[in-house]
Parts: structure tokens; sequence; C-alpha cells
């Protein structure tokens, strides 16, 4: 958008009419016209672009590099008794370094540009004991199944929706073809 701006200057400059303008850099006469009322008070730098919206960051880049090492170093280095982070920890090593609070919701935003993810811990008990976990899968696991074996028959029972001995005659949809005689 700036160069299409700055290409208007130069056609203005040359004695181009705002509509030739409009019709040559394929704009509205509306946006020609901002143009070139911009163009005659302020020149070139009128027709700048505004430049990055929105509230500049609290931390510099440096200020993003030192977090990052300490973040490496990890939690044990910072003083803190497991070795896991959370948002209210990192949260409070951005404060220690740089000075800057930020709230631990927000953290992430600093997080995501250092191309940190979430990671969770696998969750499981100490007392866990992996042989009897596959014993049990192993024997107990043909009597959990809730569907019946093939070599076992099924029921014949109308009220039942479906069953392996008999297909389901009483379900909704349109009755099954007859051959004809």
């Amino acid at each position: 958008m700036e160069a299409r701006r700055l290409q208007a200057a130069r056609l203005f400059a040359r004695g181009e009419s705002q509509a030739a303008v409009a019709q040559q850099l394929g704009v509205t006469r509306v946006s020609a016209h901002h143009w070139y009322h911009a163009w005659k008070r302020r020149g070139r730098l009128g027709l700048k672009g505004a430049g990055r919206a929105g509230r500049k960051p609290k931390l510099s880049a440096a200020a993003v590099a030192a977090v990052e090492g300490a973040l490496r170093a990890g939690p044990a280095a910072q003083g803190f008794r497991t070795d896991l982070w959370t948002l209210p920890r990192v949260a409070e090593v951005i404060t220690r370094l740089t000075g800057v609070r930020h709230h631990p919701g927000h953290v992430w935003r600093i997080l995501r540009r250092l191309g940190w993810s979430l990671q969770r811990p696998a969750r499981r008990a100490r007392e866990r004991d992996e042989a009897a976990i596959a014993r049990g899968k192993t024997r107990r696991w043909a009597q959990l199944k809730k569907t019946p074996d093939a070599a076992t028959r099924g029921s014949s029972s109308k009220t039942k929706v479906a069953s392996r001995s008999s297909p389901s005659s009483a379900g909704p949809g349109p009755p099954a073809a007859r051959p004809r005689s």
C-alpha cells in the first residue's frame, strides 16, 4: 500500500490529476483525493505508512533473550523445587530479570514468541506395576469384552434391536423387498 501511495506522490509531482492517478493505480477517487491533500500538506512523508499497529511490547529483544536463557537453564536454576515450568513461575522469572510484571495468563504471548508450547508431564502412580497390568489385560480382557465371541449364539429376542441369530426386521427403514412369484 505504501509503495502505491509513493507512486501517487510521483504522479502528483508530475502534474497528474487526482482522477488520472486513481485510474492508473486502480484506486477510488476518494483515496486519490486523500492522498493528494496529504501530499500537499507534508510531502512524501504524509504518504508514509503509519508503522506497526498496537502497543509496543514491554520487553525488548535483549530482555526476551535473557528470559529465554533463564527458562532454558531450568526451574531448578531459578530456585524452584520441582522441574516444571508453570505460567506463574515464568511470570516471576520475567519480573526478576526485567522488572516488568506480566500477568501469568499473558505470559503465553512471550512463550509463543520464543517457540515454546504446552507440555504436560505424564501422570503415573509410583506404585504402578507394569507386569501386573499386562497380566490383567491378557487374562481379564475376554471376560470384560462387551461383544460376544463368534462361537457364542446370539439372542432371538424380538425386543432386542440387533442380534447375531436374526436380522433386525423391526428396525426403522423400508421393508425388505420380496422376490416376485
